[in-house]
């Protein structure tokens, strides 16, 4: 960890592993560097920090001592997305799925809730390679009530069937999705939505299964509109099928502090923004 285990809550696994534990200071090229040498030693690496310097300001590191080399590095960040809150715009990564995805070699991941979280944790230690994987920080809801999301890298999951239209989700944004869908329903509008937890390699097939179904597709995440889930479905459809389409996320604009609620509704993350890009996409199908 990079001096935020308390925040990160890698203390606690710090405590009861004090051998396996190392907090590098505020340093996160040098927590890079280290887990990449830790990885040509043979060991599996978890490094940990907040979003906005796992991506950034460790970024050439990464690159270069991780990626390049296809070490067996797992760098799980925190506080991920908008609802940093009153931290502000300078720790509200928004733009680093974009970042990791760009990136040859790195799996990313993004789970929807902590019952998939804990899944991904066991999951990557599992495979071998570098993975990026984007916590969030506060409480958000389960939506894998029965205690099991069956993760698996490189696969999503229907979590509702639907006729009408696919909504795509990722991260606390699933969790909208499936209000949105219920909200929908007593409009007579039948909504499919999706948890697509891995970001890259995306689940090609089941995007395009279900647009061919539904003929229409919208996506939501908590990160810019530009190069992260939206961006990646929209490649796949493009190529694929093309199908009327809408993102919802931020508008290529910074954040500002304030609570998180309030920063969701401001930034249009919210369920009524689903419903509204939702009306306006099947208004546009053929």
């Amino acid at each position: 960890d990079a001096d935020l285990s308390v925040s990160t809550k890698t203390a606690l696994f710090g405590k009861a592993y004090p051998e396996r534990f190392f907090d590098m200071g505020v340093s996160e090229q040098d927590m890079i560097s280290t887990a990449a040498g830790l990885a040509t030693c043979g060991k599996i690496v978890f490094a940990s920090t907040f979003a906005i310097f796992g991506s950034g300001r460790a970024w050439d590191q990464v690159r270069q001592s991780v990626a390049y080399t296809r070490l067996n590095v797992k760098i799980v960040v925190t506080h991920g997305g908008i609802t940093t809150g009153e931290d502000g715009a300078s720790h509200q990564a928004n733009e680093d799925i974009a970042i990791m995805r760009a990136i040859p070699n790195m799996t990313v991941i993004v789970p929807a809730d902590a019952i998939e979280a804990g899944e991904v944790i066991r999951e990557v230690a599992r495979f071998y390679g570098p993975v990026y994987v984007r916590l969030s920080r506060g409480k958000t809801p389960i939506i894998y009530l029965n205690g099991k999301a069956d993760f698996r890298i490189g696969k999503g999951v229907i979590l509702q069937e639907g006729k009408d239209i696919t909504v795509f989700a990722c991260g606390i944004m699933v969790s909208a999705a499936l209000e949105a869908s219920q909200a929908l329903a007593k409009e007579n509008i039948s909504v499919r939505v999706v948890n697509l937890p891995t970001i890259k390699p995306i689940d090609k097939e089941l995007i395009i299964q279900c647009v061919r179904e539904t003929k229409a597709a919208v996506t939501a995440e908590e990160h810019s509109i530009i190069g992260g889930l939206g961006g990646a479905v929209a490649e796949v459809l493009v190529e694929n099928y093309p199908v009327p389409m809408a993102r919802v996320g931020l508008k290529d604009v910074f954040g500002e502090s304030g609570k998180p609620e309030e920063l969701l509704l401001k930034y249009g993350l919210t369920p009524q923004e689903i419903i509204q890009a939702v009306r306006s996409v099947i208004g546009r199908k053929a």
